[in-house]
């Protein structure tokens, strides 16, 4: 099945014509930095989520911070975080001075729960009478929901602050609904590997004013009003900064792909779910090769990835997960492993003394896992060619 002709890379973006023509109309306009592109895909957002606000932002980890700044996270609190994540969500936590609590993950969903979240605490020592404890931030691992009821249940007893990392989860419904406003904040990606893009770009989403307003001005400079109109000509330039704020505005170029993405998000998800559906079809029933288990349905998960787990002693001649990518790389298929664990990583490890017993979960799925390609551009011909090549590695 080596055939040179054919590429699957991991991930690529679907952009079509309307994106361009937008991109286009701003460069006509002579304004691409934020303006009327941005305040309409916030709108077109809010909307599609069921949100009261949607604020763009030029990152994902943006949100994040913005949203922890907003609910008031400081020096010394500490925040609940998966350790079984991308480093963006317990980085922000340190941009405040305060402190992650990195939990275990559920070894079917990877999704943290309330139940791993009190092992962590008590491995800490930590009780949840204490008053640094102020926030806990649930992952929708790979497009799965977390199981919000019982993290709502958790934080609302210890009265904790709940925002969503839903980096993943776009288009992801938890009980039929939309994720994007079951916690006080909620934080999308529009990275160019996401569900949907705008190259770089994320949104904040919350239904609290108050949150809504500090994030509108943090968001640039600490600024006290929408400042994108004070050039042109008979606008005021009068202005005043009270905060020191952040320069994480997105521009009208990157609005602009946004707007039209969000109109085919649904339409993207539903291909995700057909390539997802074809792969549990073909690769069911090969030794050493665990497919994902979602504890939701289909059309509930977005598929942002396709995560496998290769069991070495089960596989053919023994072959492991580095070897599985390494031979489809030699194929020119691409994979990624989502993710190596923070209480891995050197700083996370060394600062806050990290031993991996404290983590078997995350552990045992790092060691084995591999994200096959998946995205709503891919053709048929590159997943049968990927498939094939899988099922001829390991069988």
């Amino acid at each position: 099945m080596k055939d040179k002709s054919i590429k699957v890379p991991f991930a690529i973006p679907e952009c079509g014509n309307e994106e361009i023509e937008e991109v286009v109309a701003v460069i006509k306009s002579g304004w691409l930095t934020t303006a009327s592109r941005c305040a309409q895909f916030e709108k077109d957002f809010a909307a599609y989520v069921g949100a009261r606000h949607a604020l763009a932002v030029n990152s994902a980890t943006a949100a994040l911070h913005l949203g922890l700044e907003a609910l008031g996270v400081h020096n010394n609190d500490m925040v609940l975080v998966p350790t079984f994540t991308f480093t963006a969500t317990a980085e922000v936590v340190r941009y405040l001075n305060a402190h992650p609590i990195f939990v275990d993950c559920d070894p079917k969903t990877f999704c943290i729960t309330a139940e791993h979240i009190q092992k962590a605490l008590d491995i800490n020592k930590i009780s949840l009478s204490d008053g640094r404890l102020k926030c806990l931030i649930p992952v929708h691992f790979g497009g799965h929901p977390c199981e919000m009821d019982d993290l709502l249940a958790f934080a609302l007893k210890y009265n904790l602050e709940i925002m969503e990392d839903a980096a993943h989860a776009l288009p992801t419904r938890y009980k039929e609904k939309l994720i994007g406003t079951l916690g006080h904040v909620t934080c999308f990606s529009f990275y160019a590997n996401k569900t949907m893009t705008t190259g770089e770009g994320g949104m904040l989403c919350t239904d609290d004013d108050d949150i809504a307003g500090r994030v509108k001005v943090m968001r640039l400079h600490g600024i006290n009003r929408d400042v994108w109109d004070r050039f042109s000509t008979g606008a005021s330039w009068e202005y005043d900064v009270i905060a020191p704020g952040f320069k994480y505005n997105m521009p009208d170029t990157a609005a602009a792909i946004g707007i039209h993405q969000l109109m085919k998000v649904e339409e993207f998800r539903l291909k995700r779910q057909r390539i997802a559906e074809t792969y549990f079809q073909a690769l069911k029933n090969i030794p050493g090769l665990s497919l994902p288990l979602p504890d939701c349905s289909m059309k509930d998960h977005s598929w942002y990835l396709f995560m496998i787990l290769i069991d070495p002693t089960m596989t053919k001649g023994g072959i492991n997960r580095d070897q599985l990518i390494e031979k489809l790389a030699k194929r020119n298929i691409g994979t990624s492993v989502h993710y190596k664990p923070l209480h891995r990583m050197t700083y996370y490890k060394k600062r806050y003394n990290l031993d991996p017993v404290m983590f078997p979960n995350a552990e045992r799925i790092f060691e084995n896992c591999v994200s096959l390609p998946i995205f709503s551009a891919m053709s048929d011909e590159q997943l049968e060619y990927a498939i094939n090549n899988i099922k001829e590695i390991l069988m």
